[in-house]
């Protein structure tokens, strides 16, 4: 059955091509992603599929059933964009102002749809049920998984399989980790209220922009004394902002930033010691101040025993010439609230283009389109093969 789906996804190449660069000349950012949306749900209309609309927001999730009794199998793919103004020079570059697929979720949309089409076109063969969940807003958070499961994509589900097209990776490469594989993603905000006034004389001011130097430094001491060195965290500040002008001490200084952790302990930890500095600092330079922490996306854990099936279902698939374990990465997901309710397993598929390589949410961002092949494959028989566990 699996030679069958991948002639299947092979005849399809070019109609998952024809996807990808439509929604790549037309993207839409998180939460406002309702064209793109409806282009889903019109897919499914043409193939007679059912779908459910607007669920958790924006999100779309079909089902496909076989004719025999069987597991349920969730998929997943996203599929907004970014406001990037993109700087690449292609026939498919985006048409809208400030905004791009700079992650590859144009990709994921397509490859879903055809492997979906795939799927329904045999499902008198197969066995089980197939939900295919197009998730909308993965890159902002509250993000759009949590929403989409409170909203029940994931009732009845018995596992879950995910990937993301990733540029930095070969083509061919097929890669994931059992265990801890992204980090929780959290943001902070601080601000410091002191007393402005005259640049000349200091004596009459409380110093916000000194106040908020010294927390900068002080905050770079969080991850290398007071979490285990054994253990992972990433205290980065993203913006400084104090005063607009050479000659007046401002009274007010701002400061943003992300936290990243793969243990809860470590997320409670650095979030009290976030505060407990600020507070101390405040406290010396008789100040106040205000701070909130904004909990993001849960670290993705991979499930032990769905990670090697991956890997043995990876090694099979046409195309894959390496499968391998990658390092903990520090990058944020909300596919790991897939996985915090039902087991499964996300991984990478290699998209490294074949000249100049550019990161993820960079404006010249681009993948190999074969790799949306690779993917499909490696989707289609994990679902197929799962099954039979």
């Amino acid at each position: 059955m699996k030679i069958q789906l991948f002639d299947k996804l092979d005849a399809s190449y070019k109609d998952m091509v024809q996807i990808r660069r439509h929604l790549h000349m037309h993207p839409e950012v998180s939460f406002e992603e309702t064209e793109t949306a409806k282009y889903i749900q019109k897919f499914y209309d043409e193939l007679g599929v059912a779908y459910e609309a607007n669920v958790g927001g924006n999100g779309v999730v079909a089902h496909i059933k076989g004719s025999k009794p069987g597991k349920t199998i969730a998929l997943r793919a996203d599929f907004d964009a970014l406001p990037i103004q993109e700087e690449n020079d292609i026939p498919y570059k985006s048409t809208v102002a400030g905004v791009m697929h700079a992650c590859g979720h144009d990709g994921h949309t397509a490859t879903m749809l055809q492997l979906a089409k795939a799927l329904h076109e045999m499902r008198e063969q197969l066995v089980g049920e197939y939900v295919i969940i197009h998730q909308h807003a993965e890159e902002f958070a509250p993000g759009g998984a949590k929403p989409m499961v409170e909203a029940g994509c994931l009732n009845g589900v018995d596992a879950v399989f995910g990937t993301h097209l990733w540029s930095l990776t070969p083509f061919g490469t097929v890669e994931h980790r059992p265990g801890p594989m992204m980090a929780s993603s959290d943001r902070f905000e601080i601000t410091i209220h002191g007393r402005g006034g005259h640049g000349a004389m200091p004596q009459d001011t409380v110093d916000a922009l000194t106040v908020g130097a010294q927390l900068v430094t002080y905050l770079q001491q969080i991850v290398s004394r007071r979490v285990d060195p054994i253990e992972s965290a990433v205290v980065t500040i993203g913006s400084f902002n104090a005063g607009d002008t050479f000659n007046v001490i401002p009274g007010e200084a701002k400061i943003s930033g992300t936290v990243r952790t793969f243990i809860p302990e470590i997320r409670d930890l650095v979030q009290a010691e976030i505060e407990r500095i600020v507070k101390g600092t405040c406290l010396a330079a008789d100040c106040s101040y205000s701070y909130d922490y904004l909990r993001g996306y849960p670290p993705v854990v991979n499930h032990e025993k769905e990670a090697a099936f991956l890997t043995t279902i990876a090694k099979e698939i046409p195309g894959v010439l390496n499968v391998q374990q990658c390092p903990p990465l520090m990058v944020g997901e909300d596919f790991s609230y897939y996985l915090e309710e039902v087991p499964g397993v996300f991984f990478f598929t290699g998209a490294m283009p074949e000249n100049t390589v550019y990161p993820h949410h960079h404006p010249k961002f681009d993948f190999r389109e074969e790799s949306m092949l690779i993917a499909s494959k490696t989707l289609g028989a994990a679902v197929l093969d799962y099954q039979n566990l």
